[in-house]
């Protein structure tokens, strides 16, 4: 058997006795990305020449073809994913839109994922999408260099704020800090749109005890994460490990993130960070599958629910 065969079946392994131990049906994971090939090329090529920018490499573990990423996510036991992709510049998201719609539409378990920029059109096309059937959204204000709060979001923030639709929002200052990333325009945000049901992604890393603050003050928030408590992050990121105890009075609004297949690390160890934390079963069992499950109504044998 070939080592990467080898490799491979450990990989798999490993992730399926985690979840298996905790009784679970399998994981949801909310933070992963499948995107059109020539857009996701695109993204490897910037983390491959990452090494100046963060000040060091950046290799991505899963780079396997489309279909190989969705039967190793099936084979870990991930229940349910989605397709995380955003736009850099005007005129993107709506076609990045379309293209996810057929992604979900034809790859079982994943959830229905769109984006948005700030554009004349944006909130007709987000409604659009929500008519379609959207089901979670993602913003990257770090690579799409925008403030959430320009004027040209705010029915997109009303659409779905009303809605209820999650919004994956990478807001935090890490790897790399943007003009609008931290969070005070979160926190503006947030105070125009309390309802906003915002998850931020990678905890807000750096900002992690400002992010924690915020959710705490405001009941529809959640965290994902996406990379936390990894080897690779704390290197750079640590978590503080003052805020550890408040994870478990945030225990129903963290979700397992991952930001596979883009890691440069394997899946399983994103999992073994999280029970190293030694918040006990229960909160895993929470983070890592029933808070998602309860959010988007799935359940066991149903990952389209």
């Amino acid at each position: 058997m070939p080592d990467e065969t080898l490799a491979a079946d450990d990989d798999i392994r490993h992730v399926n006795a985690f979840w298996r131990r905790l009784g679970l049906p399998g994981l949801i994971d909310v933070h992963t990305h499948f995107m059109p090939e020539r857009v996701l090329t695109k993204v490897w090529a910037h983390f491959d020449c990452a090494g100046p920018l963060v000040g060091r490499t950046w290799p991505i573990t899963y780079r396997l073809p489309e279909d190989d990423r969705v039967e190793r996510l099936r084979a870990f036991g991930v229940r349910a994913f989605t397709s995380m992709l955003y736009p850099h510049k005007p005129g993107m998201a709506e076609w990045l839109n379309n293209w996810a719609a057929g992604f979900a539409a034809r790859v079982p378990g994943c959830l229905h994922t769109a984006t948005f920029f700030p554009e004349p059109g944006a909130a007709r096309y987000v409604a659009r999408a929500i008519e379609a059937g959207a089901r979670v959204f993602k913003a990257h204000l770090q690579v799409g260099g925008y403030d959430p709060n320009d004027p040209l979001l705010d029915e997109v923030w009303g659409l779905l704020e009303d809605h209820g639709i999650p919004v994956v929002t990478h807001c935090g200052s890490g790897p790399v800090p943007g003009p609008h990333t931290g969070p005070e325009p979160i926190a503006a945000l947030l105070a125009r749109y309390p309802r906003l049901p915002l998850v931020i992604a990678h905890m807000g890393a750096p900002e992690y005890a400002e992010f924690l603050a915020l959710a705490l003050r405001h009941p529809a928030v959640r965290l994902d994460t996406t990379m936390v408590f990894t080897r690779f992050t704390e290197e750079t990121a640590p978590f503080p490990r003052e805020a550890v105890p408040l994870l478990p009075e945030l225990q129903d609004r963290v979700l397992l993130g991952t930001d596979f297949p883009n890691i440069p690390y394997p899946y399983a160890e994103a999992l073994a960070a999280l029970a190293g934390l030694d918040l006990g079963d229960g909160w895993l069992r929470a983070v890592c599958h029933d808070n998602a499950a309860r959010i988007f109504g799935l359940y066991e044998g149903d990952g389209r629910r």
